[in-house]
Parts: C-alpha cells; sequence; structure tokens
C-alpha cells in the first residue's frame, strides 16, 4: 500500500487525501490547526493524524504540501526526505525556487476549488476533469512522469508547464478574474446597495468567484504581482478601447463582441442548455436525479435561477448536444414543464 503525508488539511488538501485513499493510499495527514485536522480525519480524508510537530509519516512515498504559500516555502527549506514531494499552491515560482536541490520536488497546481473553504467543504471528485499543472523545472523525468500517474488516477488532467509560464497563464485566468471579480461586486455596492435585487445571471456568474474565502488571496496576488500588473494594465488597454468605441458608430464595437463570442466557444467543448421549470414542492430536485439517471448524460455545467420571491425556479443543465434530447424526454417523463 502507498503512503503519503499531507501538510495542511484545508479543502485541497483534505480533497487530495480522500481520492489518495480511494485509490487505495494510506494517507497521513498534519496542520496546525488541530480542528481542521481532526474535521479531515473525521470527514474520511486521513488513515491518521501527526498530533506534534509536521514531519513526514515512515515510509512516505509522496509527500503533499497542502498549506498557503508562506508555509509550503518555509517548509521546502527544512524539509529532508527520501520521498517524492509536491505542491498545490497557486504561484509557482517561488516554491521551485525553494526547493533544495536534493529533494525530489515536483511543483504542481490544481486547477479546481471552491467558493467554501476548508476539509468540510472538501470531495474526493473534487479533481474529477481538472486541469493540474505541473512543473518540471529542475525535477527528474520519472518523479515527473510519476506525479502525472498520480494526479490521472484521482481523475485529473495533468498539463506540463514551466514556473514561470504557470504564473504568467494564471494571471490572466485566475488571479485578474479574481481581482475583477472583487471589484465589479465593490463599484455595485459602493454606488447603490439596492441594486443587489436587481442582479441576474451575467453578474452572478461574473462575481461568483469573489465570494471566495480570502484566505491566502491576497499572499497569491502579491506574490504574483509582476504578471498580476502586466495583466491588468492590459485589461485596462482593452477597456479604453470600448470606451473609445461607444463613441464612434457601433461597427467596431460589434466585431468585438462577436468576436469575442466565438473565442469563448472555442475555448469549452459545445453544449446544449436545457431549461427545467422546478415547482414549489418536494421532491423536485430528486426527479432530476431521476431523469439524469435514467438518460446517463454527461452533466458538463448546471445552474439555479431562484424565484423572485423564494419558491421554485429554473435549473440550468448544460450536457453534450448529442444528448439533449435524451434528457428533455427523461425530464417529460419525469412530469417536468422545460422552457
Amino acid at each position: 500500500m502507498p503512503r503519503a503525508t499531507i501538510f495542511g488539511t484545508g479543502l485541497i488538501g483534505a480533497s487530495f487525501g480522500m481520492a489518495l485513499r480511494r485509490e487505495g493510499w494510506h494517507v497521513v495527514g498534519w496542520d496546525p490547526d488541530r480542528t481542521a485536522l481532526q474535521t479531515a480525519a473525521e470527514r474520511g480524508a486521513l488513515d491518521e493524524t501527526c498530533p506534534g510537530e509536521a514531519k513526514v509519516s515512515d515510509g512516505s512515498d509522496l509527500v503533499v504540501l497542502a498549506g498557503p504559500l508562506t508555509a509550503t516555502v518555509e517548509t521546502l527549506g527544512r524539509l529532508r526526505t527520501d520521498a517524492l514531494v509536491t505542491d498545490v499552491a497557486g504561484v509557482k515560482g517561488p516554491v521551485v525556487e525553494a526547493g533544495p536541490p536534493d529533494l525530489r520536488l515536483v511543483a504542481g497546481h490544481p486547477m479546481a476549488g471552491r467558493e467554501q473553504a476548508g476539509p468540510a467543504a472538501a470531495s474526493p471528485s473534487l479533481f474529477r476533469g481538472a486541469a493540474w499543472i505541473i512543473c518540471p523545472d529542475g525535477a527528474a523525468a520519472d518523479d515527473v512522469a510519476t506525479l502525472e500517474g498520480i494526479v490521472e488516477s484521482v481523475g485529473a488532467l495533468p498539463h506540463r508547464m514551466s514556473a514561470s509560464d504557470h504564473d504568467r497563464v494564471v494571471a490572466d485566468i485566475s488571479h485578474l478574474p479574481q481581482v475583477l471579480a472583487v471589484s465589479l461586486v465593490n463599484l455595485v455596492a459602493g454606488r447603490d446597495p439596492a441594486t443587489a435585487r436587481l442582479i441576474a445571471g451575467s453578474f452572478r456568474d461574473l462575481t461568483r468567484v469573489a465570494a471566495s474565502e480570502p484566505g491566502w488571496w491576497p499572499e497569491l496576488l502579491a506574490a504574483n504581482q509582476a504578471n498580476l500588473s502586466d495583466s491588468i494594465g492590459r485589461l485596462v488597454d482593452l477597456l479604453d478601447e470600448v470606451r473609445e468605441e461607444l463613441t464612434g458608430g457601433s461597427e467596431r464595437l460589434a466585431d468585438r463582441i462577436d468576436s469575442a463570442r466565438t473565442r469563448r466557444q472555442g475555448m469549452t467543448p459545445p453544449v446544449v442548455r436545457v431549461d427545467v421549470v422546478l415547482q414549489d414542492r418536494p421532491g423536485e430536485i430528486a426527479g432530476v436525479g431521476r431523469a439524469l439517471e435514467q438518460s446517463g448524460v454527461d452533466v458538463r455545467d448546471l445552474q439555479l435561477r431562484h424565484a423572485p420571491h423564494g419558491g421554485g425556479g429554473i435549473l440550468t443543465l448544460s450536457v453534450r448536444p448529442a444528448e439533449a434530447d435524451s434528457l428533455r424526454n427523461a425530464l417529460v417523463e419525469e412530469d417536468f414543464s422545460l422552457e
């Protein structure tokens, strides 16, 4: 039975522990927060807990540093082990720089998470279908391949990328969206708090990550400040172009919107949205579940829009185009109305 030691049993650490245990690993966990450690154990993320100082469990094949960036860097400076070592920090430059040359370090970053933090929100399915960036900087080829195999075993999709490329890319696709969402929420709330009653799908979807626990965000953004500053600057330039186009006629603005629509469609597999009308009665979600089971479709995304004054709403299920009719038929058999 392979053994893993996980330092940090928050959302990612506990979820990884659950996923590893499902694949037959023996997992030992440590966390400076005794409550988080106990919760992770109770949720089934760990076989054992390390109650004292952080140390690698005897016989460990894998060590996972799943704490904040500063804690990860500090731990790397004093870590002594023959086991394969990886981390989950959202910035990779400081991690690969801190790794001692004799450490079998392969830096990594699972592109998965949720708004809720802590082990109570952990799930062994968190990484299923998610990209997991692996940075081979200075690592042995065999160790990189081993980590890729582990990542694939928990359902994630490994992508090799240098630490510098990782930090540049996540500035655009993760750090900038976080800053943008926070800024939009503060803009709207600061202008007129009453407008919250008018918020609909587009604003809600665009600002979803602003509901994330603040936790590690300040140090991550600061650690990637050069790349993030560049991303913000390029976004400001694009917004300035839009502002000019607002007064220069609609043709250029229409071209910009159409170009973005085409590019956005190319970023994800094509899906069809199926809108289900939910009534204010018990068993509605259970009925949707039966329809999903009966149709056997692969749900790519879902969203629930509540009725304005509570009770019922519209559930939007996004599925592959070839599966849409099967889902619609199953929902109709469950006596649902479709929009």
